[in-house]
Parts: structure tokens; sequence; C-alpha cells
């Protein structure tokens, strides 16, 4: 290869990454140039509404805070609420949630709705800094105008903490402003909500709350090497990094129901965390106890129907029930470790617990979806490690399930839980001591 056609590759090469390097600043940058010169105009200013007016917004922003469950990441323990400073694991390090109390040094104090606005719809910080994703961008950005206007008119009403941010712990580079617009090119684009025409209003309310303020894909989508999830309309399921939780597909009726679920049933679950065959766990009853129990039945409902819409209209067929192959040691020990620690709960037939009230007190194991899963991941951190459902005012004493961490070893739990899974008419794949020991060893025990 003579020097002249090498100096035409090595400029060609050049080229095409000044190139590239445009294309990211613009798609990360350019609209800020554009929008500081025609801003998306607040309905009314906070600082120019009557008295009546802030008490409504403010109210209407606590309802949406609400919805959104922003209290679960923008407050950490032993600190006020709203005051930030969550330590929040990802694959690639540590960010800490951001101080959301109206304090002007190390809260948002001085923003005004532009700025609010410009960070729930593009991911940006008052300074024009790039927010990293663990904040769920894609999907604020479906939430409205006015709803970003009234959940600031909410926050700026909280008393003032100062509690300064501690700074993020990612590897390098991935909490780089450059490494961060790379990735927002790649995987970010607001989505402003759109309603269907061809659906009710209640179909799109309820799809405005899933996709936006309830962010569902966060958890119920898969994420790829880069830590991207689906669409924001992508609820096709997946495990849940770092924490290792397995979210189901919303969509596929064999994993949660919704299909074929009841409506009234759909609301009772996301208002108090159970119903009669379906009980929340592990960060979904977080959502509950945090959120969806706070809110209107009306938005309730609205979230059933779109969720069932969804789940009805996914024809592609469930994969066929995978039979356990279950050895005569494996199936004595499992009996064994059932009637020694389960059956005073869940009953000699895996039929639960009803108290007189109706309230579930254990759920049933036989016909439990949860049970059934393909994924046994969440079988297995319910076993580990324990737990109570959300307290709601519908559920006020939930019931725990102790944990077993230090009792059983990995031998014991997949033994029991191929119990579970191939007993009163169930059936799934057998659990492994190998998956237990991968899930125990995730979680550093």
């Amino acid at each position: 290869m003579n020097n002249r056609l090498m100096g035409r590759l090595v400029s060609g090469l050049c080229l095409a990454v000044a190139a590239l390097a445009i294309g990211v600043v613009w798609d990360n940058w350019g609209d800020t140039w554009r929008l500081s010169a025609r801003p998306t105009p607040a309905l009314t200013d906070l600082a120019e509404r009557s008295d009546f007016e802030k008490k409504a917004s403010i109210e209407r922003g606590q309802y949406l805070a609400r919805a959104g469950n922003c209290v679960a990441c923008h407050s950490a323990r032993g600190l006020p609420s709203m005051a930030g400073g969550r330590r929040i694991e990802t694959p690639f390090g540590a960010v800490y949630s951001s101080n959301l109390t109206p304090d002007n040094e190390t809260g948002i104090g001085r923003w005004t709705t532009q700025d609010f606005w410009q960070a729930l719809h593009h991911g940006r910080s008052r300074d024009g800094r790039l927010l990293a994703p663990a904040f769920p961008y894609n999907h604020t950005s479906v939430i409205t105008r006015s709803d970003s206007d009234d959940l600031l008119a909410f926050f700026q009403s909280l008393p003032p903490v100062h509690q300064p941010t501690p700074a993020h712990t990612l590897v390098w580079p991935v909490g780089t402003q450059a490494a961060l617009a790379v990735w927002r090119t790649l995987f970010f684009k607001p989505t402003p909500f759109q309603a269907d025409p061809a659906q009710t209003a209640e179909w799109n309310r309820g799809a405005y709350l899933v996709t936006g303020l309830g962010h569902c894909a966060a958890c119920h989508s898969p994420r790829n090497a880069l830590g991207a999830s689906g669409e924001v309309h992508d609820l096709s399921g997946g495990l849940m990094p770092v924490i290792n939780w397995y979210a189901p597909d919303l969509t596929r009726d064999a994993e949660t129901g919704l299909a074929s679920t009841p409506l009234p049933r759909i609301v009772q679950l996301l208002r108090t965390g159970e119903s009669a065959h379906a009980q929340t766990s592990g960060p979904m009853a977080e959502v509950v106890q945090h959120g969806t129990q706070y809110m209107s039945e009306t938005d309730l409902r609205a979230m059933a129907v779109y969720l069932q819409h969804r789940a009805q209209q996914n024809t592609q067929p469930s994969p066929p029930a995978p039979r356990a192959q279950v050895g005569a040691m494996t199936a004595e020990k499992g009996l064994k470790v059932y009637e020694r620690h389960c059956v005073q709960c869940h009953g000699e037939q895996g039929q639960g617990v009803t108290m007189p009230s109706g309230q579930v007190a254990y759920p049933a194991l036989a016909g439990n979806r949860a049970v059934l899963l393909n994924d046994p991941t969440n079988l297995v951190q319910m076993v580990l490690y324990g737990g109570y459902g959300p307290a709601t005012a519908g559920h006020p004493r939930p019931f725990g399930m102790p944990p077993a961490v230090l009792e059983l070893d990995d031998r014991d739990i997949s033994a029991v839980l191929t119990h579970l899974r191939t007993q009163w008419g169930n059936q799934a794949s057998e659990v492994t001591p190998l998956q237990v020991n991968r899930i125990r060893a995730t979680q550093g025990h």
C-alpha cells in the first residue's frame, strides 16, 4: 500500500470520526441552543399563580410524585424524604439520587419550570449537564408539560434540606459527559405522549401512566450490555441488573395472568399488593408501598385496562410447560424440607391460608404463576432473604416470609423449590443447586 493511499484512508477515517463527533454533539446539545431560543412554555409560571392555583398545583404534583414512586429513589435511609443521596447500584458502579427539596445550594430551590422540564424531557440538569440514565428520562420524557410543572410545584413546597449529593462512582469513562453523550445518541430519544385515536380515553390514560410516570418498562423490559432498557412501551420482561429480580413479561398471560384476570382483581393487586391469586414481592412490593396504593381507582383501572389489552394482543403461544425429571433423592429431600419449613403456612396441598376477612395470609403455591415461572430467580430470592409484602390500607398487616439464607444450603433450597414446582398439579422445570448458588453469589452470600 503506497503512502498516498494510506494518507487517504487516514484522512477518511479522521473525517468519519469528526462527523460522528459533530453528530453526537448536535444530538445532545443542539436542542439546548434551539430550546434557549424558543423554550417550551409553562402553562403559568409558578410565581404568577394565585394561592388557590398554587395549592391545587401542589396537590396534583404530590399525587403525580406518588404515582411515579419518586420517593423510592430520592430518599435515603436516615435522611429526610426527597433529599436524595440514595445509592443506586448499576453494573458500571454506583450513582446517587439527587436532592429534590427546594434548598438553593444542594436542591432545586432555584430551578424554574423550564429547568425542570429540561431534566424530565431531555435528561439534562439545570446547568446543561447530561444526567446518568439511572434516572429514567426516557420515561419522564413522556410526561406532559402541565404535569411537569405540577411536580415542580410539589417539590418546591417541601421543607428545604441542605444535603449535597455524593459523587457517582461509575467506572471511567462511563460517567463522563462524552460517554453519556454517545450512549444517549445510541439509546435515547424524547418520547412525548401521543394518544392513540383508535383507543378509548381510559386506555390512553393507562398508556400514559404505564409508559410515563409508572416507568414500568424500566424494570419489565430486558437491558442490553450497555444498560439500555427497551422502548417505553416494551413490557416483555427481563432480569433486573444488580438486584437480580426477574420482572415478568406483562404481555404473556402465563407469567402474569393479566389477559385473563378480571379487571377488579388487577386493580386490587395494584392498590393493596395482594389479590386472591397473586401477591407482590421484591421491587414490585416497593412500587405498591410507595406508589400505586395512593392512586385513584380511576387511574388504577385505566392502567389495568391498558395492561390487559396489551396482554390480550399478544398472540404468541407460550412455550410448553417443562416437565422436570426429579430423582428420588431430590424428591425425598424436597418433601422433608417442605414439611419442616413450609407446610405450617402454605398447607399440605400448597393451598395457602386465607383469613376470614378474605385477606390472603399465606399465598397458595398450587397453580401459583410466580412458582411456575420458567426463571426461578424470584423464588430463590424469596427463600434466601424472605420479606414482607407492602403495608397498604387494604392490607395493613402483611404476613412475612422468614429468610433461610443461613439455615438452608443450596441443595436444600433447590430440592424444596423443585418440590413446589412439581406438586399439586404444578409442572415446571427442576431448580438446580448451581442456579441457587449463582443467585446467592450475586448477593454476596
